[in-house]
C-alpha cells in the first residue's frame, strides 16, 4: 500500500562523496585480513588489546524539549526493503522530534538511485531528506558510511539503522519522549517486533519503486532485545561526534570489493564499553528475510548461505 503524502516544492540532491571528504579510509593494505582477525577477536574478548584503542572520553550532555534525530540506513540491492522503510515514515511523520533521514548509496544501485528521487519528491513536515552517493567499495564497509555520519551529524541523537527496519505510528515521537534528560551514550529500543523469515516474493515490489509500507500482509511477533546490535545502535550525538564509528579501527576503514559482514557493530559498542541501556518505545518492526541481497558472489556461495539461514530458523523457532 503506497503512503499518501503531500507533494514537494522542492527536491534534496544527494551529496556524491569522494576520498577526499573521508579523511578516515585507509587504503587497502596487504595486512588487511589479518588486522580484520585481530580487531574481530579483540573486540570479541578472547584477545586482550583493549590498550591498543583508547577508552571513550567523551561526557555526553543530557537534553531536553524537541530533539533532532538521524536516523541513517545503508542501501545496497535492497530497494524493496528501503521502499517500505521511507514508505513508515511518510505514513508515521514524527510530530514531537525534527527527523532526518540519511540513506548511503551507490549510483551503481540504480533502483535505489531512482527510489531516493522518489522519496525526495515528496515533502513531510518534520522530516529532512539526505542522500549520499559513495563509490560501491566504500559503500561495501558500512562503517565508512556510518563514521561519516557520525562525524557530521548536528543531532542530538543518531540512529544507525538498517533498511529492513519500519518505524510504526508514534514510534519516533515515543523515542524523543524516552530519551528526555538521557545522558547514556548508546541505548536501544527494549522490544521489537519481527516477521517470520521471508522469501523474496512476500515483499519484492514492482518493477519501478514506490513508497509503500510493506506489500503484503504480514504477521509480527513481538520479541525483547538484550543489546544494542546492529540496526538498534542509537547514539547520543556527543558520543558520535567524539568518537565516530570505529573511526581509529584500520580494519574497518577500507573498501572492499564485495559487502563485507558487519562485524564492525560488535567493536563499536566494544570501544564504548557498553552494550547499550533498553530504553522503552513502541512501533519498532523490522523485516526479515532469507535473501541476502547485498552480498555478492557465485550462485552456490548464495545457496549455501540461504541453506545456513534455514537451518537458523529452526534451531530458533522449532516447529
Amino acid at each position: 500500500m503506497a503512503a499518501s503524502v503531500p507533494d514537494t516544492v522542492g527536491r534534496p540532491k544527494a551529496l556524491d562523496l569522494t576520498r577526499a571528504e573521508l579523511p578516515f579510509v585507509r587504503e587497502r593494505s596487504p595486512l588487511h585480513g589479518l588486522q580484520s582477525w585481530i580487531a574481530r577477536h579483540a573486540a570479541g574478548g578472547l584477545l586482550p588489546l583493549r590498550g591498543l584503542w583508547p577508552p571513550m572520553a567523551v561526557i555526553p550532555e543530557a537534553r531536553e524539549g524537541r530533539l533532532r534525530i538521524e536516523l541513517v540506513s545503508h542501501c545496497w540491492n535492497y530497494s524493496h526493503l528501503l521502499e517500505c522503510q521511507l514508505g513508515s515514515l511518510l505514513a508515521h511523520p514524527p510530530r514531537e522530534v525534527d527527523l532526518t533521514m540519511t540513506v548511503y548509496f551507490s549510483r551503481e544501485d540504480e533502483r535505489t538511485a531512482r527510489l531516493l528521487d522518489l522519496a525526495g519528491a515528496r515533502e513531510v513536515p518534520g522530516v529532512t531528506w539526505s542522500w549520499r552517493a559513495l563509490p560501491k567499495e566504500l559503500l561495501f564497509r558500512r562503517s565508512i558510511g556510518r563514521n561519516h555520519a557520525a562525524l557530521t551529524t548536528s543531532a542530538d541523537w543518531i540512529w544507525f539503522t538498517d533498511c529492513d527496519v519500519l518505524f510504526g505510528a508514534g514510534c519516533l515521537d515515543g523515542l524523543g519522549r524516552a530519551l528526555q534528560g538521557c545522558a547514556e551514550p548508546l541505548v536501544f529500543p527494549s522490544v521489537e517486533r519481527l516477521t517470520n523469515l521471508l522469501e523474496d516474493e512476500d515483499l519484492q515490489g514492482a518493477s519501478e519503486p514506490e513508497l509503500r509500507l510493506s506489500g503484503k500482509d504480514l504477521e509480527f511477533v513481538e520479541v525483547p532485545v538484550t543489546k544494542a546490535k546492529g540496526p538498534l545502535q542509537i547514539t547520543h550525538g556527543d558520543v558520535a561526534r567524539g568518537m565516530g564509528y570505529c573511526r581509529d579501527m584500520a580494519a574497518y576503514q577500507r573498501p572492499e570489493p564485495s559487502f563485507a559482514k558487519c562485524r564492525e557493530d560488535t567493536a563499536f559498542r566494544w570501544l564504548l564499553g557498553t552494550q547499550g541501556t533498553p530504553v522503552q518505545f513502541d512501533g519498532v518492526s523490522r523485516l526479515r528475510h532469507l535473501s541476502k541481497g547485498r552480498y555478492s558472489g557465485p550462485a552456490s556461495s548464495s545457496a549455501v548461505r540461504r541453506a545456513v539461514r534455514k537451518l537458523q530458523e529452526r534451531l530458533r523457532h522449532p516447529g
